[in-house]
């Protein structure tokens, strides 16, 4: 039983919300056509202001949700209407809208309505709300001010933003800064084989997304619809074009751009939009110039082999060895601290004035009773490339089936055959009739259905240059010295060609016109930094200190003393293919005579021979290597050279 100094608080603590709560799961379920079930009382004598008592004289069917209700105000006033939340919080906003109310007092304040029922509730009732002794109006604002939702915060975060003070920039500029700049050794100007490159006012990068409809799924049908004639009308005839995301120089008027076109395959009506998308940096353009000088390349008619671009039309000869040494560039575009920089820096390709006919003749007349494997050793695997339109290929296969009689279906759907086809397309008559055609297999296309096989190329050997050195020049010392002569370039020469590169793009009015129709400017000179000139370095060996000469060589020192600490090659494994059987023996057979003399022990490597020189060849036989010979928790000494 509760006291009767208790009867004050009564609504308070443990006998609020949930008693209410509380009474409401035991109450039965109403079903639909009946009335309210009356609450059950509390007999723990801790009920809320809805339960009867002999002190209050508080109905027990009065429904009231106010903990603080009492029998005066819920006998008179009105039941709360049984309706939803939204409902409710409709009308009061409506109310609020309609008629301005006075400055709350802090008593109304307290039945403020909030963001919860409650606070609805609350507002409903209002005339329920009895005056309560000074000591319990304490505890009841105190709890409400718990209870209460912060209306005003976000208020207040928006003041703040609003009143946020910019930090002092002019100040904490005079903050000391670490500089990341040596200070050792002599200090000297140096030129470097980067030249700037500057970006016109008004220009930049902007980018578009494409949209078409209806939706065109082939990227080269999309590459097609941007360079119709109604949409270059449009947007220019400068632009890059990935076959989603497209690149202008200048902005369009609208932010999004639609155009009619018609698909050239079929003439199906397409409409694409244009929709920008930003301004891109020049941090992000990296990409994008470097498109940019690729054309440059091919405006100034470069020969592309492999990654770099070469000269053909500097070509050095060397006759008395049949090669060919060919100039070429190596660029790239960065940005650094100074902003956008070209790299570029000399490159040399050697090529043979050999064919693939002769070689083939040199094999068999080497060779005759095993001419066909000697013949795959030396070709397969090789790049050659045809002089008729300066591309270069890799030998994959020799098909002995085929020859320049043999018939293939041209783009006209006609069976022609390949000595008819050079003459009608390059003016080349052909030869030998009974050679062999070297086989290349082209890389699939990204967008290429997976049913989709790689494209097959059919080379005729006599009229295929071979380029790269053999095993049998690079172990002449004589031809190595006099390519050497050509290839080994100094200082000086190295920017005397950064200059001659700048020069011929300024004057090449297909270049300029690349680099003017994207607002890109190329400095005449290399630009000049502060370097420095470091002391010389100590070299410590196991007997003795030595001191380089500058030329931070020291290999001779390595003959003459031995390393600090050395590991010898006790168990270590060659893995080689079979082509490359001689080699793998002249490279075993020199470090059995070099490392000794340095200290580290050689013994007999274990060979391991592959069949082909694909990856997984490669794989299986390395985790097979690792599998028997190394143990992970008693570490041995295992070498695997790869060769």
């Amino acid at each position: 039983m509760a006291s009767k100094d208790d009867e004050p608080y009564a609504g308070c603590g443990r006998g609020g919300r949930g008693a209410l709560l509380w009474a409401a799961l035991q109450q039965q379920a109403r079903r639909p056509g009946t009335e309210d079930m009356p609450l059950p009382a509390d007999d723990s004598g801790r009920s809320s202001g809805s339960s009867s008592s002999p002190d209050s004289g508080v109905s027990s069917g009065s429904h009231s949700l106010s903990p603080f209700s009492d029998s005066a105000s819920s006998s008179s006033s009105p039941s709360v209407p049984i309706v939803g939340r939204g409902i409710l919080l409709g009308q009061l906003m409506g109310e609020a809208l309609s008629s301005p109310s006075p400055p709350e007092s802090p008593t109304e304040q307290l039945a403020k309505p909030g963001r919860f029922s409650r606070g609805i509730v609350k507002a409903h009732r209002q005339s329920s709300i009895v005056p309560m002794p000074a000591e319990q109006s304490v505890i009841v604002q105190q709890r409400s001010t718990m209870q209460q939702p912060d209306v005003s915060g976000a208020a207040r975060a928006t003041a703040h933003t609003e009143a946020r003070v910019e930090p002092p920039t002019a100040e904490m500029s005079k903050l000391r800064t670490k500089e990341f700049r040596g200070k050792t050794g002599k200090p000297v100007s140096v030129e470097v084989n980067y030249v700037r490159l500057g970006t016109r006012q008004g220009m930049g990068v902007f980018e578009y997304i494409t949209d078409f409809v209806p939706v065109i799924d082939s990227k080269r049908a999309r590459c097609k619809l941007l360079s119709s004639d109604s949409v270059l009308e449009l947007i220019g005839r400068t632009r890059v074009f990935d076959g989603a995301k497209l690149y202008l120089p200048h902005r369009l008027r609208d932010m999004v751009t639609s155009v009619q076109t018609v698909l050239p395959t079929d003439g199906t009506s397409v409409t694409v939009h244009i929709k920008f998308v930003k301004i891109t940096p020049p941090s992000q353009c990296m990409h994008l110039y470097n498109v940019l000088f690729k054309k440059i390349t091919h405006c100034l008619q470069l020969t592309q082999i492999g990654r770099n671009y070469f000269d053909r039309r500097g070509a050095i000869v060397v006759p008395q060895h049949r090669l060919e040494v060919w100039p070429g560039y190596v660029q790239s575009v960065a940005e650094y601290e100074g902003g956008l920089l070209l790299n570029c820096d000399v490159s040399f390709r050697v090529l043979r004035s050999v064919t693939a006919r002769e070689m083939l003749f040199d094999v068999y007349n080497a060779y005759p009773q095993d001419y066909k494997a000697k013949a795959v050793h030396a070709i397969v695997g090789a790049v050659v490339m045809t002089r008729y339109n300066y591309r270069t290929y890799r030998v994959d296969d020799i098909a002995w089936d085929l020859k320049p009689t043999s018939t293939f279906l041209f783009h006209n759907d006609e069976m022609i055959t390949y000595v008819d086809y050079y003459k009608r397309i390059y003016n080349i008559e052909i030869q030998d009739h009974d050679q062999p055609l070297l086989m290349h297999r082209g890389k699939v296309r990204k967008d290429a259905p997976e049913s989709e096989d790689a494209r097959l190329v059919c080379l005729v050997p006599e009229l295929c240059s071979m380029t790269g050195l053999t095993d049998e020049l690079r172990s002449d010392f004589r031809v190595m010295k006099d390519i050497t002569a050509h290839t080994r370039v100094s200082p000086s020469q190295r920017q005397r060609s950064l200059v001659k590169y700048v020069k011929s793009v300024k004057t090449c009015p297909a270049a300029v016109k690349v680099l003017d129709d994207w607002g890109l400017t190329l400095q005449d000179c290399a630009l000049t930094l502060d370097g420095r000139i470091l002391p010389e370095e100590k070299i410590m060996m196991r007997n003795k200190t030595y001191y380089h000469n500058g030329t931070a060589d020291w290999g001779r020192l390595l003959s003459q003393d031995s390393p600090i600490s050395t590991i010898n090659l006790e168990n270590w494994v060659v893995v080689f293919t079979r082509r490359d059987v001689e080699r793998t023996r002249a490279f075993v057979a020199m470090m059995s005579k070099v490392c000794p003399s340095m200290g580290i022990q050689v013994r007999a490597p274990q060979m391991r021979e592959l069949s082909s020189d694909s990856i997984d060849n490669y794989v299986h036989a390395i985790k097979d290597v690792a599998k028997d010979r190394v143990c992970m928790h008693q570490p041995m000494s295992l070498s695997l050279w790869v060769k």
